[in-house]
């Protein structure tokens, strides 16, 4: 997530609450159960599965709008 260097995020409320539905499903997808919160339990693994499943699904419909 985009940060200025006040640690601040530049997101709008509904862009941030769009990333946080959006990783909460794509969590469910994979098969890790996020909670609301923090999640410093998560192994890397688990972690790096949730973001790179983001990653080819945002890809995937960026090539669909092409």
């Amino acid at each position: 997530m985009a940060s200025n260097s006040s640690g601040k995020s530049n997101l709008s409320p509904e862009a941030k609450n769009a990333l946080h539905n959006f990783k909460m499903e794509t969590a469910r997808e994979v098969g890790i159960n996020l909670k609301e919160g923090y999640n410093g339990d998560l192994t890397s693994k688990q972690a790096g599965s949730i973001g790179g499943q983001m990653v080819k699904k945002l890809i995937e419909k960026a090539e669909q709008s092409l």
